[in-house]
Parts: C-alpha cells; sequence; structure tokens
C-alpha cells in the first residue's frame, strides 16, 4: 500500500472535508512532504486511511487534477506532477509557487522503461530473494543461481551456449571494464569506438589507461583504423552506441582475427542485444571468439538500474585475473539482486517481461519516427534497443535543439556528449531516447521534438554519410 500523507481533517469546519484533503495534499508539496514524481494513495485506499466515502477523496483528486497538481498514469496511479522548492530550513521562498511549467521529459538515452514491468512480479521476486538464507561466506564470482540464471538467459535470448561456471556476475558494464582494466599492463592503450560509451571511457581513464579514440562508420567500428599497439578494444557490435548501427558480419572476423594475431582482448558490451524488433538477435561475438572476447552484459536497460547487476563471459585468463582481485580486496558484486533477477528468471517472469518490452518500444520507437519525419528529418539505427539518432546540420544547430526543446520542457541529448577526440567536421545530431517517459509523456514530448526540428525555411537535414564519425574534444 502507498504510504498516506499527513492529512488532518477538522469535522467541525465549515471547510468541505475534500477542500480540506486537497489543501492538506497541496500544502504537503511546500513542505517537501510530497515531491514531483511522488505516487499519491488511490481514493479508496485515501478514503479508507481517514476514514471518509469514497466521493471525498475523489472530489479531492478532481480539484488537484484540474489545478495541475497531480497527475493520473493509465494503469499506474496517480503522482505528484508539481511541488513547491522549499527553501533551507523548511520555509519556502516568495514566489518558489509552482509556475505551471510542466516537468521536463526526458528524452536522453539510457533509461530503462519500467512501464511495462509488471509490479507484482517485481515484488514477488524481492520476496523470493529475501526468503533466502544469509550468506556465510563471500562468493566472488557471484551467486550461484545468479549464474545459472544468466547462463539460460543468454541461451534464451542471445543463442549463446554457454556453462554457468565460465559467468562471472558484476556490478554492470562501466565496473567490469575497470575490472578488466586493472588485469591490463600498466599504463596501457585501449580503443574505443568514436562516438561511444563515455562512461566507460571514463571508468578506463580512472585505471590509467590511455583511450584511442576508433571512428565509427555505418558498419561498426572501423577495424582497419585500430592502432596495431592497443591491449583491448571495446566494442557494442550488436548496437552501436549511439548511432544504433549494427556492426557488419565481415568487421566482426576481421576485428576477432586481429585480436588473435596481435594479443588484443576485445570487450563486448551486449547492453540491449535482447531487444531487436526485426530480426531475431544477433549473434555475440564472443560466440565467435571465445578465447578473445570478454562479453559484457547488464540488467540496467532491461529491467532496472536498482539491481546494480552485471555479468561477464571471459576468456579463463581474464576471469582468473579478476577473481584473485576480488580475493585480494575484498571487493565483489553484492548478491541481493542477483538473487532478486534469477527469482524472476526462474519464475518465467523476466522471460514474459522481455515479451512486453519488445513489443513496448517497437511500437514507442515507431511514434518517434513519425514524429522526426513529421519535421522533413531522418532517423538512422536500427530496428532495436531504446534509442535512434537523428543527424543535424552541424554544432550550432545542435545546439540551438537541445535549446528550443528545453524550453518546450524536453531534455533531449546531443551526439557532442558521446564524442571523444578528433577533427571538428564530426556529424551532429540528436541521441534520442524513448524508454523512460510514460506514453502519455512520450507523445507530449514527441510533438516538441516534431515542432523543434522542423525548419521548413531550409528544409530537411543533409542525407546520412557513409564516412567515419570522429568528433571534438568530449562534452561535459
Amino acid at each position: 500500500m502507498v504510504d498516506v500523507p499527513p492529512v488532518v481533517l477538522d469535522r467541525a469546519s465549515r471547510t468541505p472535508l475534500s477542500a480540506q484533503i486537497a489543501d492538506a495534499l497541496r500544502s504537503a508539496t511546500a513542505d517537501g512532504t510530497l515531491r514531483a514524481g511522488d505516487r499519491l494513495p488511490s481514493t479508496r485506499e485515501l478514503a479508507a486511511a481517514l476514514g471518509v466515502s469514497r466521493t471525498v477523496t475523489s472530489a479531492a483528486f478532481d480539484q488537484l487534477l484540474a489545478e495541475g497538481w497531480v497527475g493520473g498514469r493509465r494503469g499506474a496511479g496517480t503522482f505528484v506532477l508539481s511541488a513547491v522548492t522549499p527553501a533551507p530550513g523548511g520555509t519556502v521562498l516568495p514566489g518558489a509557487r509552482d509556475t505551471g511549467v510542466p516537468q521536463l521529459v526526458d528524452l536522453r538515452a539510457g533509461a530503462p522503461c519500467l512501464e511495462v514491468l509488471d509490479r507484482s512480479a517485481w515484488r514477488r521476486a524481492w520476496r523470493a530473494a529475501g526468503d533466502a538464507a544469509p550468506d556465510r561466506t563471500p562468493e566472488p564470482a557471484g551467486d550461484p543461481a545468479f549464474r545459472a540464471a544468466v547462463a539460460e538467459h543468454l541461451l534464451r535470448h542471445r543463442g549463446l551456449v554457454v556453462d554457468a561456471g565460465l559467468v562471472l556476475a558484476s556490478t554492470g558494464t562501466s565496473a567490469a571494464v575497470a575490472e578488466i582494466a586493472r588485469a591490463l599492463p600498466p599504463g596501457c592503450r585501449v580503443a574505443v569506438e568514436n562516438p561511444g560509451y563515455q562512461r566507460v571511457v571514463g571508468a578506463l581513464r580512472e585505471e590509467g589507461v590511455e583511450v584511442v579514440p576508433v571512428p565509427v562508420d555505418r558498419d561498426g567500428l572501423v577495424v582497419d583504423a585500430v592502432p596495431a599497439d592497443v591491449s583491448a578494444v571495446y566494442c557494442t557490435p550488436a548496437h552501436q552506441y549511439p548511432l544504433g548501427r549494427r556492426m557488419s558480419a565481415a568487421r566482426r572476423s576481421a576485428l576477432v582475427a586481429r585480436a588473435r594475431a596481435e594479443g588484443w582482448w576485445v570487450l563486448e558490451d551486449d547492453y540491449d542485444g535482447e531487444l531487436r524488433y526485426d530480426v531475431a538477435p544477433l549473434p555475440l561475438l564472443v560466440a565467435l571468439g571465445p578465447d578473445v572476447v570478454v562479453h559484457l552484459g547488464t540488467a540496467s536497460k532491461i529491467l532496472s538500474p536498482t539491481l546494480g547487476v552485471g555479468w561477464m563471459v571471459a576468456p579463463p585468463a581474464v576471469a582468473e585475473s579478476v577473481l584473485a582481485r576480488r580475493l585480494g580486496t575484498g571487493v565483489r558484486p553484492p548478491r541481493a539482486g542477483q538473487r532478486v533477477m534469477a527469482a524472476m528468471a526462474v519464475s518465467g517472469d523476466l522471460a514474459r517481461h522481455l515479451r512486453r518490452l519488445r513489443r513496448e518500444l517497437a511500437g514507442r520507437r515507431a511514434e518517434v519516427c513519425a514524429a522526426v519525419e513529421a519535421a522533413g528529418r531522418a532517423v538512422e539505427g536500427d530496428p532495436a534497443g531504446a534509442h535512434v539518432f537523428v543527424p543535424l546540420e552541424g554544432a550550432a544547430e545542435e545546439a540551438q535543439v537541445l535549446a528550443a526543446a528545453a524550453q518546450g520542457g524536453v531534455t533531449l541529448d546531443g551526439l557532442g556528449r558521446h564524442l571523444g577526440a578528433g577533427p571538428d567536421e564530426a556529424r551532429a545530431g540528436l541521441v534520442l531516447g524513448f524508454a523512460a517517459p510514460d506514453r502519455e509523456e512520450l507523445r507530449r514530448a514527441l510533438a516538441v521534438v516534431t515542432t523543434v526540428l522542423r525548419h521548413d525555411d531550409r528544409g530537411p537535414a543533409s542525407p546520412e554519410g557513409d564516412g567515419p564519425v570522429t568528433g571534438p574534444a568530449a562534452r561535459p
């Protein structure tokens, strides 16, 4: 049951009970008891808690809905939309009352789609995880049930046959890359895609690794551009982040061949490989080169980062080094989130969730493409994952679009944030995510996107190019 905010009713007052409830909930946003995004109890729950009829609580909610303080989400409940910002010490600043501007809708890539997550299944999994006995000793490799669940998951959803004993738990992709970096020679060089996942770039640099940006084109990482003196190559072959392309079969073979010949490790980040809508998920690089490829996966995009769960399948030399460091330092992935995911997998709830998620994201992607095309713009990227790439004419236009969208209540993500070092002629664009908001918020945001992208006086953006994509220094 949702917590009931403090509401004190004066039944002797001439003020109607519904107005008192509305006033109390409105005031709760001023003192910080309720914040934007908080879920309210249902009218039935609130009526039972306050000892009034449901007609009274419904009238209070209708008033708040009309004022724009709260909003309903189909199947999810009623949520606070606007809240007064309290000043230090709990007092409300003069003029701090909400202006009526809607909360920003976030269309940046990287967040999961929680709207389709069955909360009953989520609660069941947490209860099942809690039923497990406390651990007597640490397990550096990860919870056995989780490792078995990942092995089954990889078989069913990624076509990879792997023994559970070869699966290592992690806390996510960036943390796993950092662990692998510690196993590499000090001061070594690692090639990464450009544009690419800057959090991994940060993790590598934190470990003293020299990062070498390598261009990406419509076939993925340009393998011929990888320097010969690197120790590893990080890539996202199933769904390149952020351009959304897949690495071609020829590139995959060439990458594995060079890794074997030149002694590299290939770090394959399969962050959303389960989420394809046109064909079956592409075979993993690790299936092609299990002796040189470290496969990395995460639950953050398919479930929630709440779990803090990821996994790796690595050649013995890498796995042994990672385990040795975990044993030596006592630092290891927590098992609670692992047990939750394992419980969802065993019950079948994870597979059902993935089916719902693919259907939902496919529909959302179609709406995004329609909104972008209505502005005369092109959409790039495979029918997969939870984001698309929209090319723009240059960095100046990218900045203008981001600013205009923010004024319209929408947070967008520009390609500039994902670029490493390189020449200034890089293509600009939007990395447009569509998983985080609910469907109603998404549609409202897409109307803004269409407006800010429409440039009738200049015509649509230039057509897609085939050349490598490089760019200026990474932006914050």
